[in-house]
């Protein structure tokens, strides 16, 4: 079997199910909030967990707040600066190419606060344009209240230039946060370096348990609480914490930070892969292929043939894949995120999102070319759409 939806979820790093195994074994369960030895004891482990994840993404211990995932932490962010900013800034600015959580939760701030919502233009690849940003900051100088955009994007695997727009964002003194969920624990990020005000992950993302994750905040006190609660987090995320989920979040930073090397070999195959599809097939066509992406995404289609119907003939092979992204997999038409980028219904219903993980290599890579040829000969006879 090959599991090829790493952008949707992970399955447990071998490290993390061989952590579980022995950990559910001991006695070591309780209130991590107490006084007791016992929840001493996982309060202290929290707090190496957080130092462990800190050293991997390149932070500060208490800049980081746990949480249930990205989701959660997207909405923390949003709720500590839109429901704070000064009146007079009333502009967001984002793009056409995020996960549908961020225009969901845009949608409400646009429709119940008042909200304007500006977008960043991009290229055929889906790249974000820096000339167009600078161009909404000067238009908008002064009323900008955030911009939000996606460090790498979940169907293409397109990463975007965030150091560059943190940049920008710092020097009009506009608070920058940057989606970082596919980013974190499949690409090299480093949050001092990267600039950004804030990031978010979500554990089952990169191996860990699901149900965990972290915001990393550029400086803690701009913060607001969200979860409300007693003093966990300090005071900034309430609820007992999910110390075993937190647990394996280390273990599987710690797993990528040991293995990131392995990442060129990936991407490597995975371009090995590409070209070998596009030698038999000169008329699929692989989205983003002109920009950087992530090391182990391809977002592939032939013209004219169902993605969904490939999904099927793939899986008779035991290889599991999704159409554009796995939360929209049972919609049969063209993403959002692909109309933005002018891909049409042709090629846009007809996509499979491919992701591995560093662990992956020319073994996946050539049995997924065997396997979607033998698809794409059989599919084009009948022409699913």
């Amino acid at each position: 079997m090959i599991y090829a939806d790493y952008n949707g979820s992970s399955p447990l790093l071998t490290p993390v199910r061989e952590y579980l195994k022995k950990r559910l074994d001991t006695d070591l369960y309780a209130n991590p909030n107490a006084i007791h030895s016992i929840s001493q004891k996982l309060s202290k482990g929290i707090e190496k967990c957080r130092e462990i994840i800190a050293e991997a993404v390149g932070c500060y211990p208490d800049q980081i707040f746990f949480n249930s995932g990205s989701s959660e932490g997207i909405s923390h962010i949003f709720h500590s600066i839109l429901d704070q900013v000064d009146e007079s800034k009333k502009v967001i600015i984002t793009s056409p190419i995020e996960h549908s959580v961020i225009p969901n939760a845009l949608a409400y701030y646009e429709a119940k606060k008042g909200f304007t919502l500006k977008k960043v233009e991009i290229d055929q690849d889906g790249f974000v344009q820096i000339a167009g940003l600078e161009k909404l900051l000067n238009e908008n100088k002064g009323k900008v209240a955030m911009v939000t955009i996606m460090a790498a994007n979940n169907e293409t695997g397109v990463i975007q230039p965030y150091v560059e727009m943190a940049n920008l964002c710092r020097a009009h003194g506009v608070e920058f946060f940057s989606d970082t969920t596919q980013l974190i624990g499949k690409g090299e990020f480093n949050f001092e370096k990267s600039g950004l005000d804030y990031a978010v992950c979500s554990g089952h993302k990169l191996g860990a348990l699901s149900g965990s994750g972290f915001v990393v905040v550029k400086e803690p006190p701009k913060l607001s609480p969200l979860v409300f609660g007693s003093t966990q987090e300090r005071g900034l995320r309430g609820g007992t914490q999910h110390y075993l989920g937190i647990e394996t979040l280390a273990i599987a930073m710690k797993d990528f930070a040991d293995n990131a090397q392995k990442l060129k070999n990936l991407e490597a195959e995975k371009l090995k892969f590409e070209a070998d599809i596009k030698k038999a097939f000169p008329e699929a066509v692989i989205v983003g292929e002109g920009a950087k992406r992530l090391a182990g995404t391809t977002l592939i289609g032939y013209p004219g043939i169902h993605g969904q119907a490939v999904q099927i003939e793939l899986e008779s092979h035991d290889i599991f894949v999704t159409t554009s992204a796995a939360c929209t997999d049972n919609q049969p038409e063209t993403s959002k995120v692909l109309k933005a980028m002018g891909v049409n219904d042709q090629i846009g219903r007809g996509v499979i999102r491919i992701s591995l993980s560093y662990s992956h290599g020319e073994k996946e890579y050539s049995a997924m070319a065997s396997a979607l040829k033998a698809a794409y000969t059989k599919l084009r006879k009948i022409q699913s759409f």
